[in-house]
């Protein structure tokens, strides 16, 4: 056996050393066993599976010591940064978490290269997994941005058809807040199913299809559905109507919903998202947040924020 072949199934710390190009302290964790929901197939969905970590991060030497613990990279830096990207949202790809592991590790400036491989222990006759090396020269480290606190607006079915909708577009758009739009079903009943995770699925389709109703009503606004798509949005001045599947489909602590229930999922959202303020506008709301006649807001009333 070459030793390229070897080396392409030995451990991640033996690759380090291997790909040592200076001398560099290293430290390790082996064998880290997580039960977690991931993966693409639908099969993978609403089922934990294990996974094993190997990570290996090539640390720079400080100049002396002295026994002080205060100067050395902690071990936990590893296990903190498996346990923030692991809670931060569900993924569907191996090297997707890779990645977003190497980079939180390298975040701290002692690391100067991580080794990282995932395998599934689950998903056949043996280990399938991915490994990735990354330094500092690789990823791009930005430093995190002062929090965006948008304004969440729950819209009733009768605002979104009705002829006043410009007008409450144009109020809320004035608060100077980024905005994002939250809407219940349509008024057409959604089919059932006997299944509560193919009616949790088809419930949230419904919201989807009125969200793209409400935004042909107005062409400032912009069906949105992954983090990344809002997080430019609030950026960048966009009003955006929110389409939860994704969202809520991916959350590793996702709203706890017998039923489904837009206003409970409105505030679940606001919350994610740190709003700054959640209100709603319509008519027999089971509201959100702080309900607003549409005729006050309208008529220049302050918002309840």
């Amino acid at each position: 056996m070459t030793s390229e072949i070897r080396l392409a199934f030995a451990h991640p710390s033996e690759r380090s050393e291997a790909m040592a190009d200076e001398p560099r302290d290293r430290i390790s964790l082996r064998d880290h066993i997580r039960e977690v929901e991931i993966g693409a197939f639908q099969a993978e969905r609403g089922t934990t599976q294990r996974i094993c970590f190997n990570i290996v991060v090539e640390v720079r030497l400080p100049d002396g010591l002295d026994d002080d613990v205060d100067r050395i990279m902690s071990y936990d830096t590893i296990t903190e940064a498996i346990d923030r990207e692991l809670s931060s949202e569900r993924l569907n790809l191996l090297e997707t978490l890779a990645e977003r592991v190497a980079e939180d590790i390298l975040i701290d400036p002692r690391a100067a290269r991580v080794f990282v491989r995932i395998e599934k222990l689950d998903r056949g006759p043996g280990a399938l997994g991915v490994e990735i090396v990354r330094d500092r020269d690789m990823v791009s480290l930005v430093e995190p941005e002062d929090e965006v606190q948008p304004l969440v607006a729950y819209l009733g079915n009768d605002i979104c058809v009705s002829d006043d909708l410009g007008g409450v577009l144009d109020r809320l758009e004035g608060q100077g807040l980024p905005l994002i739009l939250c809407v219940g079903m349509g008024d057409t009943a959604a089919p059932k199913a006997a299944h509560p995770a193919a009616q949790r699925r088809i419930d949230l389709l419904a919201i989807e299809q009125n969200a793209w109703v409400l935004a042909g009503r107005d062409k400032r606004c912009v069906v949105v559905a992954t983090r990344t798509e809002l997080d430019w949005a609030m950026k960048n001045g966009q009003i955006s109507v929110w389409a939860p599947s994704k969202i809520v489909l991916d959350a590793t602590d996702g709203p706890d919903l017998s039923e489904m229930d837009a206003a409970a999922l409105t505030d679940w959202f606001a919350q994610e998202f740190g709003a700054k303020g959640t209100i709603s506008l319509g008519e027999g709301l089971h509201a959100p947040g702080t309900a607003m006649p549409v005729s006050a807001l309208l008529a220049g009333d302050a918002l309840p924020l």
